[in-house]
């Protein structure tokens, strides 16, 4: 089987104009490339991105103890070579090389191993699960706020939904969605600032509700456009708010229950795809109280309740706290730990959702990831080109699947 024969590093840049890192990884003579993403809205369960020194330490710490281990090991020996990763590193969360170096690495190995076989990454990965079978449904950020958009709403993210018959359909209408907003947001405000956030959604200084009206009215007419429906989604973060026991907005503060029932109601009125993170990080209970409510109806999706993790996503399934994960590989740190996730969610009734991280790169690896796990959805943009690169690689993974 293939040997890795070189591994390299180096220093790129993310979406917002941020260092993070790329590994390449040699074998039989093809590579496989891997940049690593980085989150602004993060858990703080997940993986540290960087060691203590910044992207120049864990670069350091990769050339003097990631690489010399790395070089003449199986590429196909996925959970050898994360294992090796996560021992290297000897602590829970990859504080000492960093999580964006270990995620960089265990995905180039991935993808240089899928190289050599002559296989693409969704196939190498998924197997039999890679055969056709419904692909996720792309979720597009249309309108920001929270830690990704300075001067927009308090929730972070105001998503379209499109479940169309094919992705390239979805996608194409998403980016229906994110023009459709544009043009009611400056019919209702025309002399009102009009900008773009992280993700490419845009920032518009109005009131959560508010916000959520002009998506449900853009969902609806371009699923009247379409022939398809198109749902609204949203993603709260709200552990980016919860302080002293409350949720504070700008206009009100909410106790728990009070931020479950109003959350619930937004769930009723506007016929939610799903609601991420609608409460703090830690209130297992809470969700569990809101997957009752709403959870037959709508995905309860836990972020930064869960950050990837297998031990707190038991945790959640024993409280019954919320019915999806959402899945970003940079949190755990490895493929074989984002799987792991995937796989003990599917075993007890857990949607997966693959997501990008706010500070991208032009990387599609989660657009193969998604297809691999059996993902229900994948949170990877409605425009922009570091979103559009896994958006157009699903159009393009759809057609291989279709012509096979």
């Amino acid at each position: 089987m293939p040997s890795i024969e070189a591994a390299t590093i180096r220093k790129v840049l993310d979406s917002r104009g941020d260092p993070t890192v790329e590994v390449d990884i040699s074998v039989d003579g093809v590579r496989g490339r891997a940049a690593a993403p980085s989150g602004a809205s993060t858990s703080a369960h997940e993986a540290r991105a960087f060691p203590e020194g910044g992207v120049g330490a864990g670069i350091a710490r990769f050339k003097e103890e990631v690489e010399p281990r790395l070089l003449g090991l199986e590429a196909t020996a996925q959970k050898e070579v994360d294992t090796l990763l996560q021992e290297i590193d000897g602590t829970p969360s990859f504080s000492r090389i960093g999580g964006n170096v270990a995620v960089a690495t265990s995905l180039a190995v991935a993808k240089a191993a899928a190289a050599a076989l002559g296989l693409p990454l969704y196939r190498y990965v998924g197997g039999t699960l890679a055969l056709p079978h419904p692909l996720p449904h792309p979720m597009g950020n249309v309108i920001g706020g929270g830690r990704h958009a300075i001067g927009g709403t308090t929730f972070q993210e105001f998503l379209s939904v499109a479940l169309g018959p094919t992705v390239a359909a979805s996608v194409f209408a998403n980016a229906a969605v994110h023009r459709c907003v544009r043009d009611l947001v400056r019919a209702r405000l025309p002399a009102g600032p009009l900008g773009r956030g992280d993700e490419g959604a845009w920032v518009v200084p109005i009131g959560d509700e508010a916000a959520l009206e002009i998506l449900a009215e853009a969902c609806r007419a371009v699923s009247r456009e379409a022939g398809f429906e198109v749902r609204p989604a949203l993603d709260i973060a709200a552990s980016s708010f919860y302080r002293d026991g409350a949720y504070r907005y700008p206009e009100r503060s909410l106790s728990p229950p009070d931020q479950i029932e109003f959350v619930a109601g937004l769930v009723e009125r506007y016929g939610l795809f799903s609601v991420e993170d609608p409460l703090d990080e830690d209130d297992f209970a809470g969700h569990a109280r809101l997957t009752e409510l709403v959870g037959s109806r709508c995905r309860v999706i836990g972020d930064d309740m869960f950050a990837t993790n297998v031990e707190r996503l038991r945790r959640g399934i024993e409280t019954k706290a919320a019915n999806a994960i959402l899945i970003k590989p940079n949190q755990i740190g490895t493929l074989s730990g984002a799987k792991a996730a995937v796989d003990l969610a599917h075993r007890h009734g857990y949607a997966a959702v693959m997501s990008h991280r706010s500070g991208e790169t032009t990387d599609d690896a989660i657009a193969h990831l998604a297809v691999a796990f059996g993902c229900l959805a994948i949170k990877c943009g409605a425009v922009g080109g570091e979103r559009t690169a896994k958006l157009n690689e699903l159009i393009r993974i759809e057609e291989e699947l279709s012509e096979a």
